[in-house]
């Protein structure tokens, strides 16, 4: 990909829908939508890569891993239809950042306010695990993401693979990292440059089920995230 190719975030989605650049994820996420799980076997899933979602005038960026191979890589929308999403969207209506607790389609009429999610890796990767060279193919679009969202202050990485990505993309376009290198941690908070960024574990049901991540825990995340861009309007 060729240095700022783009002017808008509707052309990066359109390359993200379009990109054929992982065979074995685009394999995986065709086969899921043609076989279907049963509970859904009515529906037409999406089966390609998933774009961005929110405001483009967005002041905080929530990077998860990928879309869910019955959520995102069904719905066509990242975090919804599936648990993840739940949690997660309710906990962003809490905090004032959706105008509705819950993201079941992409017509569902769910909108964002002063967010924008994007992920690590675009499409629904086996066993939840993308590949170390999958995670490269996809981060020059969260490089482009983060360009053209010019007024994002705070970033929210969602896991540990989120962070060190978005580590990565923060590194290409020339945030000098301090050393030692900042450490995923739940509710650990380093501010880089212009940027915040929160870590916190990731809504998957495996988290949330165990305790891991509670309500509680997630709603702090965003309230920081609130709280800095408050401080930020006020400085600015």
């Amino acid at each position: 990909m060729n240095p700022e190719p783009f002017t808008t975030l509707a052309q990066v989605n359109a390359a993200i829908v379009t990109c054929e650049k992982c065979a074995r994820l685009r394999q995986y996420c065709t086969a899921v939508a043609q076989e279907k799980r049963r509970a859904f076997r009515q529906e037409t899933y999406w089966g390609k890569p998933v774009p961005g979602f929110g405001d483009p005038h967005a002041q905080l960026l929530i990077v998860g891993l990928a879309p869910a191979a019955h959520g995102g890589n069904r719905t066509g929308r990242m975090f919804t239809g599936d648990r993840s999403g739940d949690f997660l969207y309710a906990a962003l209506h809490r905090a004032g950042f959706a105008n509705q607790a819950s993201a079941t389609a992409r017509d569902d009429g769910l909108q964002l306010q002063a967010a924008y999610i994007a992920a690590s890796g675009r499409c629904a990767p086996p066993d939840n695990k993308p590949t170390p060279a999958e995670l490269n193919h996809c981060r020059p679009y969260l490089i482009e993401e983060l360009r053209l969202l010019k007024q994002v202050r705070v970033i929210v990485a969602l896991g540990k693979i989120a962070f060190d990505n978005v580590l990565a993309v923060l590194a290409d376009r020339g945030v000098a990292l301090p050393k030692p290198r900042p450490a995923f941690g739940h509710e650990v908070v380093y501010h880089l440059d212009r940027y915040t960024l929160i870590g916190s574990y990731h809504p998957s049901q495996r988290n949330t089920q165990t305790g891991l991540l509670t309500p509680a825990m997630f709603d702090r995340i965003f309230q920081r995230a609130r709280d800095v861009i408050s401080a930020s309007v006020l400085t600015n």
